[in-house]
């Protein structure tokens, strides 16, 4: 065990810069035509900053899950249908992407237009969780 005083406003700060970082490469795949990993990188902007928020929230590090509603639950927020419903279909980026099947469905299923109205999923729920780190 790190021996380490726990330090939640360097803590928070380094996944909300990871987080940042990550929106932006999403966003610069975006322009390449690279529409998969584009969502692959939305879901790890959003997984950052749901660490940051449970550093703020619990005063401790972020359990090691890419599970973006197992996250927000373990930061106390209140998830609706609506947001439980887009925390699951961005957690499923991670997978997709990573992980294609034989067919490639989730490749075949990112057109532009796809990925667009998922990364704007991506930058919504952002925006909420950025409004509850401060």
């Amino acid at each position: 065990m790190n021996s380490e005083r726990f330090d939640k406003h360097t803590v928070m700060s380094y996944w909300r810069t990871e987080a940042e970082e990550a929106l932006v490469v999403a966003q610069h795949l975006m322009e390449t035509g690279d529409y998969s990993y584009a969502l692959f990188f939305g879901h790890l902007a959003v997984e950052k900053l749901l660490k940051a928020l449970y550093a703020w929230e619990r005063d401790d590090h972020a359990p090691p899950t890419h599970n973006l509603q197992r996250l927000a639950l373990a930061c106390g927020l209140p998830l609706d249908e609506a947001r439980t419903e887009m925390l699951l279909a961005i957690t499923e980026f991670n997978l997709e992407a990573r992980y294609p099947d034989l067919k490639r469905t989730f490749r075949v299923r990112c057109t532009r237009d796809y990925a667009q109205l998922q990364l704007a999923r991506v930058e919504e729920t952002m925006a909420w969780l950025r409004s509850r780190l401060m």
